[in-house]
């Protein structure tokens, strides 16, 4: 709807699914926000927002700017300091003090109706006098000025005009013509929502035999490694009951050998489904202790929650409507072309909706309670989005704590749905991303086109992908990769085995593991790793340390890049108030590189042309400018592939 003054293109707002879906921020964060803001003829206008607590409290003011006279493009800045629901509304208004400046400064200057310009200014500051008495110490003096027909009109003006008057009306401008927009939502969600470093391990693998599994009694052993390394939450593979029928063997096998540990995905047997723990792990009060465990080293636990089952699920028997059949009576398995998974049933969520609907609710509720705080959902984007909408705004009233990561490597259409309907974070297409160009046309898409819904998670790998780019088992790309997706993105993961360069595919160009954890137990030597320096692991520790200690890093809308002379080197920036982190990462493993890094000094705000340099990697220090000359060489016996820089601010 149009109102007296019109307010177009507002921004942040989501709109989808015919309403408009709160906009994601995060604690201490500072949210721009802009509209175009126009009238008919010449008068001046203003604009401003108000933010309101989710009961309809005004909260706070911001006044907007328009970005370049003529433009109508207004920003403003509101500071979204406590959790919760809120709304922001912009309101503008006619500006009398702005137009009778603009004209008065043309007429006076003219010797055209001057002293009418002077008594409609001093209409106009007895009008703000009325409704704002306390500026009569300020105002009341230009007042009488305006009035007093010994002093030239130009003098007169020269008074109403000055700055601090000019800055009182910024401040508190004379409102006509008041015009607000609708309401638009924010979410305000715990800082984890938005930034993390994630560490994925399988807890049958860590402590196992060739003779036994590993437990979550023996695999808290890897726990203070795991917190060591700088990581904060530890992603479980589901931990239920694995199916026997069309049990996969090692290498994705339909021919199982005895032991055989089958896919964690194939959920479900005769012990029980989703809210039941596989015996083979230990039991319940096991799991309970484990998560003690994590939560002692500052680990969270975040949980699989993959909604499909094995064909000996309790569900498939109790609920055979919540499946599809087939022309035989058979139920449809699992297929991604060319893949099938004999071993896995998905759910028809059109047969029985509601019942479904519970069901999730009740696992979910039960995990929660078990001191899981954070969901990774397998595949999301293979269930309907407003199955995801109704269940996330439930979660949410009841534990607003609660975070969901979306594992969806799909088309961005439904990336982008799920982000909009509730999901903190998102998995992206970062893993496949390895050019210059690439990177910079993706990281400009997540900073500045789809953060107000979707928050990227940049995983350097995952059990079912090995990127092709790792698969030389060059220890430099591994170093790289990690350097990239810790610093451009608040949030980052691995999967464990990635600081031992584990790098062979099943067969030549395609990205599944050989060997991979998804079928079978793999026992690592990690302190064999650590003793002969075969790991990554140090170099990763210095990377969430850096993380942890520089808040710009945490942030995605803040990310800025800058022009380098080479496409095999990449260079970009993080600010946060006086916090500014420059980064510039060699982008080929092999060989050095070397290029001018042009700085935009202007969007760092960084004063003349100079300035010093700490590189967090290195300790180095050095002097930069404008115009900096780098050579990054990964072949150096420490393995140079980056620049971590902290910008000494005066």
């Amino acid at each position: 709807m149009i109102g007296r003054i019109p307010i177009t293109n507002i921004s942040p707002a989501i709109y989808f699914g015919g309403e408009f879906v709160p906009v994601k921020a995060t604690p201490g964060e500072e949210l721009t926000i802009s509209a175009t803001v126009f009238r008919e003829g010449h008068d001046a206008v203003g604009a401003r927002i108000l933010l309101y607590s989710n009961f309809g409290v005004l909260i706070s003011t911001a006044p907007m700017r328009e970005i370049w006279p003529g433009s109508d493009h207004f920003e403003g800045k509101v500071s979204l300091n406590e959790l919760g629901d809120f709304t922001y509304v912009i309101e503008a208004f006619d500006d009398p003090y702005a137009t009778w400046r603009h004209d008065s400064e043309i007429k006076i200057s003219a010797n055209i109706d001057a002293q009418l310009c002077c008594e409609i200014g001093a209409l106009l500051f007895e009008e703000t006098l009325a409704t704002a008495p306390e500026a009569e110490p300020l105002l009341g003096t230009v007042l009488k000025a305006l009035r007093d027909k010994a002093m030239a009109p130009a003098n007169r003006f020269s008074l109403a005009s000055a700055p601090q008057i000019r800055q009182y009306f910024i401040a508190s401008p004379l409102r006509r013509l008041v015009t607000a927009s609708e309401p638009l939502p924010i979410r305000v969600d715990r800082s984890r929502a938005e930034s993390g470093a994630w560490y994925e391990f399988f807890p049958r693998s860590e402590g196992a035999t060739k003779a036994a599994s590993g437990t979550f009694k023996t695999a808290q052993a890897r726990l203070k490694d795991i917190a060591d390394m700088g990581f904060e939450i530890l992603y479980l593979p589901p931990i239920h009951p694995i199916g026997m029928n069309f049990r996969k063997g090692a290498n994705n096998s339909l021919q199982t050998m005895a032991g055989d540990p089958g896919v964690p995905w194939a959920i479900g047997n005769s012990d029980g489904g989703h809210d039941t723990i596989n015996s083979e792990l230990g039991t319940m009060k096991d799991f309970e202790e484990f998560v003690i465990a994590a939560n002692k080293v500052g680990l969270e636990v975040a949980l699989d929650l993959a909604l499909q089952v094995s064909p000996d699920h309790p569900w498939v028997s109790q609920h055979p409507d919540w499946f599809s059949h087939r022309p035989d009576g058979s139920i449809s398995y699992a297929e991604n072309p060319p893949k099938k998974y004999q071993d896995i049933y998905p759910i028809n969520f059109d047969q029985d909706y509601a019942g479904i609907l519970q069901e999730v609710l009740r696992i979910i509720r039960l995990w929660v309670s078990k001191g899981v705080t954070l969901f990774r959902v397998d595949n999301p984007h293979t269930k309907p989005v407003h199955f995801w909408k109704d269940l996330l705004e439930i979660i949410y009233k009841e534990s607003p704590e609660i975070i969901f990561l979306a594992e969806a490597f799909t088309r961005p259409p439904m990336m982008h749905a799920l982000g909009k309907v509730g999901f903190h974070q998102s998995y992206t297409y970062f893993t496949w991303r390895t050019s210059k160009s690439e990177l910079i046309a993706y990281g400009n898409e997540l900073a500045n086109q789809t953060s107000a819904f979707f928050r990227p998670n940049f995983w350097v790998n995952t059990p079912d992908i090995l990127p092709l780019h790792l698969q030389s088992g060059n220890p430099a790309m591994f170093a790289l990769r990690a350097v990239l997706a810790a610093t451009l993105s608040p949030a980052w993961g691995m999967y464990a085995g990635y600081e031992l360069f584990e790098h062979r595919p099943l067969k030549p160009g395609h990205e599944e593991y050989l060997d991979s954890e998804k079928y079978q137990i793999r026992i690592r030597d990690w302190g064999g790793a650590k003793k002969n320096g075969a790991t990554l692991a140090p170099f990763i520790t210095q990377l969430n340390q850096i993380r942890r200690a520089h808040p710009a890093l945490l942030k995605m809308r803040n990310l800025v890049f800058h022009h380098t002379d080479s496409d095999a080197i990449i260079a970009y920036s993080k600010k946060l108030g006086q916090d500014l982190i420059l980064i510039v990462v060699n982008l080929d493993p092999t060989f050095a590189q070397e290029t001018t890094v042009h700085w935009d000094l202007a969007a760092l705000e960084i004063p003349g042309e100079s300035f010093s340099t700490t590189d967090l990697l290195s300790g180095k220090e050095f002097g930069w400018s404008r115009d900096t000359f780098v050579r990054l060489d990964p072949s150096r016996p420490a393995g140079q592939v980056a620049h971590i820089a902290q910008v000494k601010l005066a």
